[in-house]
């Protein structure tokens, strides 16, 4: 395909997605304990894009924010029931292409935070093909947040687009994996959908540069317990009745150590 045809060609299909909202379905395959090698982790997560907007979000996420809204709306709370879509995509990434921002939204603790992306991505694209799906696609490759990432782009859908952060190839993003063999996005469905997913927000978000999220979160994870009490101090009481509960704070402190050790190899090291 010549350069003047390859334009054409991504005209014709930016008008086409312009022209409706499109949802591409990843799978995401993700070894996220340190301690425990072997234990894989299998999600689905959506691509929405609408225009030169998209946003990223885990599938779990999006059924969790639902269900909480309902439970809030209705009075009547099932903790259980939230529980059982407990994921490790509990992030969003939104992405302004016409402006080249890509913006994180994600929870340390109880708290909300939204920084802007301020690394880029450099790609090389390589001279390797493949056949993935029905799709015929290019090789890339980038470091990027400590990973070395493979990727695979394919001009028949020539978006800038791809799963969670990455974007900027000639082509939407099918398939892309870290060299150790962590985490890998693989595309496996392309639909229309009515509008973008819609989330939530209660409470205030946290605005930081990104250097400052990493600092807050590594102060979180060496001792979580001690960050969520001293943010339950702040919050009418709930510090005191945890202290009063001991087996309430034993329960707690189990659950976050759980948490601690199932997200241990965290996507950007």
């Amino acid at each position: 395909m010549n350069k003047l045809t390859f334009l054409f060609f991504c005209t014709l299909f930016s008008g086409f997605f312009n022209a409706q909202n499109t949802r591409f379905v990843y799978e995401v395959i993700m070894k996220p304990s340190v301690s425990d090698r072997t234990f894989i982790q299998k999600e689905l997560a959506y691509l929405d894009v609408a225009g030169s907007k998209s946003i990223f979000y885990g599938e779990n996420s999006l059924k969790r924010d639902s269900i909480m809204q309902r439970m809030r709306d209705t009075r009547n709370f099932n903790p259980a029931q939230a529980a059982e879509l407990r994921t490790n995509i509990d992030y969003r990434i939104e992405k302004n292409l016409n402006e080249q921002k890509i913006s994180f939204v994600g929870r340390i603790g109880r708290d909300q935070y939204q920084y802007q992306e301020d690394r880029t991505l450099d790609w090389k694209i390589l001279p390797e093909t493949a056949v993935i799906g029905t799709y015929k696609t290019q090789k890339a490759e980038t470091d990027f947040a400590g990973r070395k990432w493979n990727a695979w782009f394919t001009q028949d859908i020539p978006l800038q687009e791809g799963p969670y952060k990455f974007s900027g190839l000639p082509g939407l993003i099918v398939k892309v994996e870290d060299a150790d063999g962590d985490y890998e996005f693989n595309l496996k469905e392309v639909k229309k959908i009515a509008e973008p997913a819609q989330f939530v927000t209660r409470g205030n978000i946290i605005q930081l540069k990104r250097v400052d999220f990493e600092k807050q979160n590594q102060k979180f994870r060496a001792d979580p317990s001690a960050a969520m009490n001293r943010a339950g101090s702040g919050r009418g009481g709930n510090r005191g009745a945890s202290q009063a509960d001991p087996n309430r704070r034993r329960e707690m402190e189990i659950r976050v150590k759980e948490t601690m050790d199932r997200t241990s190899n965290p996507i950007e090291r």
